[in-house]
């Protein structure tokens, strides 16, 4: 029996909070018997996926979830597939705004989240919590994150369940953006709790698609 591996974000784009972090904070130590580790990633194309595979070399987990704010999303967004793209509309917190450049050259096109996907959304709602199947995590950090994960696990012969989910905002951080879809932090966290007990209860081949794809 492995860990739980979860990372959040610090804040970027000029906010002052990041859900994904608070809400992986405020995640209990153990979920259904196992230890949940927690792992801060700065919003940087490059330095989030190398602190990240580290992580993952050392902890060998058994599920890897991997937490991002979405503005704008209503729900908690479950990615389906990671390209090997990184586009970027703004610079990251270090400044750099990769355009049309792969995460991995001569990578694959895609990887497929390895999470039973339907599954995890399922839980989540029957936990009171809106979610759904996203099948765009867009060309940003999160992206470049869930493909490097992916990749790791790929190159590692690591059967470690990976995938991505998309976190709402933060009532607070819609104050002033009227008729903005939000999220309390507390709904997130039994959201997210639910996503991490169905990838663990899910049995290996119910994970709507795995490995790689080239559109």
């Amino acid at each position: 029996m492995g860990c739980i591996l979860v990372t959040g974000f610090e804040p970027f784009g000029g906010e002052k909070i990041n859900p994904s972090w608070l809400a992986a904070e405020r995640l209990p130590a153990v979920v259904a018997g196992r230890p949940v580790e927690k792992l801060l990633l700065p919003v940087e194309f490059g330095a989030s996926a190398r602190l990240l595979c580290r992580r993952l070399e050392q902890l060998q987990p058994e599920v890897v979830l991997c937490l991002g704010q979405a503005g704008g999303r209503a729900a908690l967004t479950a990615e389906r597939v990671a390209i090997n793209i990184m586009d970027a509309s703004q610079p990251d917190n270090a400044g750099f705004q990769p355009q049309d450049q792969p995460v991995c050259p001569g990578g694959p096109a895609a990887y497929f989240s390895s999470l039973p996907l339907k599954a995890c959304v399922q839980a989540a709602r029957q936990a009171g919590v809106p979610a759904a199947v996203s099948n765009t995590a867009g060309t940003y950090v999160c992206n470049q994150l869930l493909y490097a994960a992916l990749d790791w696990a790929q190159k590692n012969d690591c059967a470690a369940k990976t995938g991505f989910i998309h976190l709402p905002w933060l009532p607070v951080q819609v104050l002033d953006r009227p008729g903005q879809p939000s999220m309390e932090l507390d709904t997130m966290v039994r959201g997210i709790q639910a996503v991490l007990e169905a990838a663990l209860e899910t049995e290996e081949g119910e994970n709507n698609g795995s490995g790689t794809e080239n559109p």
